[in-house]
């Protein structure tokens, strides 16, 4: 696994896979996940593009890392890891936490980013979400992280799919629990710290983005992704049935042709736009 030196120090570790002369995709992942989350994206996302997937910190290989972590901290260790690579922009795809680092990194450097996926996210704190995420907190503080594994599932995986897609929740449970319980609090702690301020700034995006969430959300309702859509200028919002927080675990086929066919449709626009401004220049 490669990895890069962040400016403060700390080691990011990174998977890297797809084609090599693809157009790039950084990937990031959600609360106590690692790269390994994007399981059933690496095979068919890698056909098409150059995937780059870090662990963020606190997990994977990049964790433990000693906190506090911030997530503005995190969107940095992402553009550093797109310096390594000497990728100047890339599409960015980021699920539910990792969504609002995407968020934080379109913002903070817009330039670098050419087409944007929001998954299962949000851009705003509900007061009842804090509180279950400080539950979640202290809960791990006082008895490891093994606690969270059948509460964490009610909410992160529709009730319908949990027999069905049992094999992929083991997975996602087990990445989870193989974490650092101190990484995983400091990454609760970054996200109750995420300023509400962010939204402000998504009415200024210009890159294309697609906001796409599961019908059966229940950490990052569909009310969220909506409220996204609505802000960011160019946004479209698709909802996968029957899918809840998981759903590029629960309804994978529905989400990588949805995903796959909005990034085409953004290396389509851009690709004519340079043919006008051949054109234009001849």
């Amino acid at each position: 696994m490669p990895e890069v030196l962040a400016d403060d120090g700390i080691t990011i570790h990174y998977d890297a896979f797809g084609r090599r002369d693809g157009p790039p995709l950084l990937m990031l992942q959600g609360l106590g996940t690692d790269a390994r989350g994007w399981a059933l994206q690496r095979l068919v996302f890698g056909r098409q593009y150059r995937c780059l997937a870090p662990d963020n910190r606190g997990v994977g290989r990049t964790g433990p890392v000693a906190g506090p972590y911030s997530l503005d901290r995190m969107a940095s260790d992402a553009l550093a890891v797109l310096d390594a690579e000497g990728i100047e922009s890339a599409h960015v795809i980021g699920a539910s936490m990792g969504g609002i680092i995407a968020q934080i990194l379109a913002v903070m450097s817009p330039d670098r980013v050419r087409g944007l996926v929001l998954a299962c996210t949000a851009c705003r704190h509900h007061e009842w979400r804090r509180e279950l995420l400080a539950e979640w907190a202290a809960a791990v503080e006082t008895e490891g992280i093994g606690v969270l594994g059948d509460e964490a599932l009610e909410w992160l995986i529709g009730p319908r799919l949990r027999k069905r897609f049992g094999i992929w929740l083991n997975l996602g449970a087990r990445i989870v629990v193989q974490q650092d319980p101190d990484a995983f609090v400091w990454q609760i702690h970054a996200i109750l710290d995420a300023p509400d301020a962010l939204r402000h700034e998504l009415v200024h995006l210009a890159a294309p983005t697609l906001v796409i969430t599961g019908s059966q959300d229940s950490l990052t309702p569909v009310g969220d992704a909506e409220e996204l859509a609505e802000l960011i200028p160019q946004s479209r919002l698709e909802v996968v049935g029957g899918a809840a927080h998981g759903l590029m675990l629960e309804a994978p086929i529905a989400f990588n042709q949805a995903v796959l066919g909005f990034l085409a449709g953004v290396d389509d626009m851009e690709s004519a736009a340079a043919d006008r401004h051949r054109a234009a220049s001849a």
